[in-house]
């Protein structure tokens, strides 16, 4: 498993687990991104929020936030 901030553009793979506090998960949760959610990395840049294409949505994600979701990976 990585984390989410460690996959370049293109990478794809599902959401493994989502760490983090109640009020985190809830709020990832509820912008569709659950454990085995099927994603894609649009964009992610040095300093910038990670860009995820999933569930036909594009969301972006901070650092931060990235770090405590765990994927694992189909496609690098």
């Amino acid at each position: 498993m990585k984390k989410l901030s460690e996959l370049s553009s293109g990478s794809t793979g599902k959401i493994a687990a989502i760490n983090g506090d109640t009020h985190f998960q809830s709020r990832v949760t509820s912008i569709g991104l659950t454990i085995g959610c099927p994603f894609e990395v649009i964009q992610n840049p040095k300093k910038r929020p990670v860009l995820v294409y999933a569930r036909d949505t594009m969301v972006a994600i901070n650092k931060a936030e990235s770090d405590k979701i765990m994927v694992e990976v189909t496609k690098q």
